[in-house]
């Protein structure tokens, strides 16, 4: 049997506290800036992360961008999301860096509509490589004149990140590469359909001491929708989500 650790212990985000299940609702997501990057070591799940924060702001009536720099992911670019992402009414920006030097990547023009009146919210998927960081790069200059949020994405149950330090030290090359300075962590922990309660609560050890190696708060916990209700009041900052994004084998 786990014990359930003390949820106070947990939370960092801005010196505010919430075991409820309000971030479902879209209140810790309102409070935050125009532009919200999300990246994270190659499968950690930060692409399911970003889908679901993208469906929530746009469940709350803003007209949402959603920029794909995740060069290293093949699956999100796929027609299957691409429909899915524009059915939801959200408007999709997925450079093809194919023809283009990924020491050096460019993008297309239309990345500039994020910084535009029409666009209420822009949520940034960005790879664990160097090509998505440095194609981040390329507009960190125009990123910084908005106040903006870099979400560092932790999956404790993914392989090669199972140990906080190991977890922790990617972020400097992605900052490095970005240009840019993570603001905060999202612990996103987990099995896929087979996760439970216990394993979120025994992954909060782990995603504090990537919090305190990174001098980062701890911004939210994700918890998969169907385990919500039991995690709800003892997980503080929780972020209910469902899982869009699944492995072929998963289908």
């Amino acid at each position: 049997m786990i014990d359930i650790p003390n949820p106070l212990k947990y939370n960092v985000l801005g010196g505010k506290f919430s075991t409820k299940n309000t971030i479902g609702r879209g209140v810790l997501l309102k409070g935050l800036p125009k532009i919200v990057i999300i990246c994270g070591h190659y499968g950690v799940g930060k692409t399911n992360v970003s889908l679901n924060i993208a469906y929530k702001y746009k469940q709350m009536g803003e007209r949402v961008y959603l920029v794909d720099l995740d060069v290293v992911n093949p699956y999100f670019v796929s027609s299957i999301y691409k429909s899915e992402i524009e059915e939801q009414g959200i408007r999709l920006i997925s450079p093809q860096f194919a023809n283009s030097n990924l020491d050096h990547p460019s993008l297309p023009a239309e990345i500039n509509s994020i910084f535009s009146d029409d666009c209420e919210r822009a949520i940034i998927d960005v790879g664990g490589d160097d090509a998505g960081s440095t194609a981040l790069g390329t507009i960190a200059k125009a990123i910084k004149r908005y106040n903006y949020c870099f979400f560092y994405v932790i999956n404790k149950y993914r392989v090669l990140t199972t140990e906080a330090e190991k977890a922790a030290e990617l972020l400097p090359e992605i900052e490095k590469a970005s240009r840019l300075q993570a603001t905060g962590i999202i612990n996103n922990s987990h099995l896929s359909n087979w996760t439970k309660a216990d394993d979120i609560f025994a992954a909060m050890p782990f995603a504090q001491s990537v919090s305190e190696l990174t001098k980062l708060p701890l911004s939210f916990t994700t918890v998969p929708e169907h385990i919500a209700k039991e995690a709800e009041g003892k997980i503080a900052n929780m972020l209910p989500v469902s899982i869009h994004v699944k492995k072929p084998w998963e289908s």
